[in-house]
């Protein structure tokens, strides 16, 4: 099951423009600052049989990257296909911050565990790899 979990986050600032719209969440600068990104890997083993089926559930444009563009913050989903182990995928799902990945579940968990359900026959395992900073650049 694609269930997540809630860690340690980084320092953030809300910055609201009036005319500019919603409300935007930057990092908090420091010099030696270096800008990072919060993503969430999952593996997955998938039997031949169902490959185009989790494909274009897990995909780019399937319905958990429909579900996590409803978010404020999610920037993108990655998918892909082990070169060596037939049947292998990771996932990739990038986010502005820990604190937009946080506010999704909390906003859209009933949404989430209703996918993973559905979605739990295509796979034959499933695990949680970890959530990563992506450094973005130097340090500022």
């Amino acid at each position: 099951m694609r269930s997540a979990g809630f860690g340690k986050g980084t320092l953030l600032n809300s910055v609201v423009k009036p005319s500019e719209g919603p409300m935007i969440e930057q990092p908090v600068e420091s010099p030696g600052h270096v800008p990072e990104r919060y993503v969430c890997v999952w593996e997955f083993h998938v039997s031949p049989a169902r490959e185009k089926e989790f494909v274009a559930l897990y995909g780019p444009s399937g319905e958990w990257a429909q579900l996590f563009r409803q978010a404020e913050g999610y920037i993108e989903t990655f998918l892909l296909r082990d070169q060596q182990v037939p049947g292998r995928f990771l996932t990739v799902d990038r986010w502005r911050s820990q604190r937009a990945h946080d506010m999704f579940l909390l906003s859209f968990g009933r949404e989430y565990e209703a996918l993973d359900r559905r979605c739990a026959s295509l796979t034959e395992h499933e695990a949680n790899l970890g959530s990563y900073w992506e450094h973005l650049g130097q340090a500022r």
